[in-house]
């Protein structure tokens, strides 16, 4: 008996008692270890399981072995907090047999936020700063370069761009984005540490960098991971990120983040001539699966670019991640907001551009079936639900459709930072002449957008 076969064992046997009509959750807890939960808060369990414990305790522990709690089966009124976990938002329905009467309780140490949607509030005048994430499974693929690249874009359109660089372990956008501007004292780091302390007032987190958008109107201001710290103190930036992940009880780590961003936001607000909050917030967020993509993708964005290359690291990774959220009952609330980006697109004769990018939408279209529904008719009506979200392998809106970026031999060893008008440069327009009018049109047409520049 292994991981991934107790839960398929564990929620087989949670059905069997659920036909006999009653409620069923199946709790498991960080190591993977099952208890199933039957309800009878409100009415006895009818006669088929009156032996409940005697019949299926014993079996259940056969089936899953070392995965069987030490208490495996249990009946909620035998629970002193049986309402707090049977009425749990985090429960959530099986999502292999959703008609069914089982949800699955997971409790997880690290990634719980994958399973945990929620958007970004209105402003108190109804107005809505729009975020995307823009995330990698793998790094190396562009990432950071194409958030400047897209923040110019943005500004030079008339928006009021705000970049917060959340690649806490790799931090590097924040510089990028300045260009050559100073960096603000304090960076996103701090607010996270001094947030679980209740002792951030006071941080000094964003700059308006020296940027001067074409037309006049826009703005672009940064929040770096790293801030360039107090005269004479060390900035202790390691110190401070063997800290920032810890859960302090009201400041857990996902509420704080949130916390940050929005602090940002109002910061740019505060500090700007004209008192308006951003248009667009880019969310430079770090690769992999981890607690800060997490976030940021569930619970923070509007809209999430995911970067990627055809291989199958890439493939295997993006799948993991889709299977995850289909596991935790959370894709239809997600996958409408997801994007894929083809990254370090090559176009030679040994691989044509066209060809690579069909590859790249036949591999995306097989990850993303996961998230989509199947497309079969109801058996009674013979017709299709109109609901179903089960798009089709050419469709050019589709989340699995990739907005391509260019590879040029130019954008290998580009120093941002320190050239000035690089993304003027005749190569790099080259590069993101599809990325830039695409993402901009899925930032500013989203309909939970703010109406941009006022």
């Amino acid at each position: 008996m292994r991981f991934a076969q107790a839960r398929v064992r564990a929620l087989d046997l949670a059905h069997e008692v659920a036909a006999a009509g009653v409620d069923v959750l199946a709790v498991r807890d960080v190591l993977g270890r099952f208890t199933l939960i039957v309800d009878d808060r409100t009415q006895p369990l009818p006669p088929a399981l009156e032996s409940l414990e005697d019949d299926y305790g014993p079996r259940l522990a056969r089936k899953l072995g070392r995965y069987a709690a030490d208490r495996s089966l249990m009946r909620a009124s035998g629970l002193f907090s049986a309402d707090g976990l049977l009425d749990s938002e985090r429960a959530v329905r099986d999502p292999e047999r959703p008609a069914g009467r089982v949800r699955i309780l997971d409790n997880t140490v690290v990634g719980e936020d994958w399973a945990q949607v929620s958007t970004p509030a209105p402003e108190a005048d109804g107005s809505r700063t729009h975020r995307t994430a823009l995330y990698g499974f793998k790094g190396g693929v562009g990432r950071s370069t194409a958030t400047a690249v897209l923040a110019r874009h943005l500004a030079d359109q008339g928006h009021i761009v705000l970049v917060v660089d959340l690649d806490l372990e790799s931090p590097g956008v924040g510089p990028l984005v300045a260009a050559g501007t100073e960096l603000p004292p304090h960076g996103i780091i701090d607010q996270l540490v001094e947030s679980a302390v209740d002792n951030a007032d006071g941080l000094e987190l964003v700059v308006r960098t020296g940027y001067e958008p074409r037309g006049g109107r826009g703005e672009l201001w940064v929040a770096p991971a790293r801030g360039r710290g107090m005269p004479g103190l060390p900035y202790a930036y390691v110190d401070k990120l063997n800290r920032v992940y810890a859960d302090v009880p009201g400041a857990d780590f996902a509420d704080r983040l949130e916390r940050a961003v929005r602090a940002c936001e109002d910061a740019v607000a505060r500090d700007g001539d004209s008192g308006r909050r951003p248009d667009v917030v880019l969310l430079d967020s770090r690769a992999g699966i981890h607690d800060i993509a997490a976030v940021t993708i569930s619970r923070l964005c509007d809209l999430a670019l995911l970067f990627g290359t055809d291989n199958a690291q890439t493939w295997e990774g993006y799948g993991d991640l889709f299977e995850a959220w289909l596991l935790s009952g959370q894709a239809p609330a997600i996958r409408e907001k997801l994007r894929m980006v083809a990254s370090m697109v090559p176009d030679s004769p040994l691989r044509p551009r066209d060809a690579y990018l069909q590859s790249f939408r036949e591999h995306a279209w097989e990850s993303f079936s996961l998230l989509y529904d199947d497309d079969v008719p109801d058996p009674e009506t013979n017709e299709l639900d109109l609901d179903t979200f089960s798009p089709f392998l050419e469709d050019e809106a589709a989340p699995h459709h990739p907005i391509p970026i260019l590879f040029d031999p130019g954008l290998v060893g580009l120093d941002a930072v320190s050239v000035p008008g690089w993304q003027d440069r005749a190569f790099v327009q080259a590069a993101y002449r599809d990325f830039l009018p695409t993402a901009t049109l899925l930032i500013t047409a989203d309909p939970q957008s703010s109406e941009g520049p006022r």
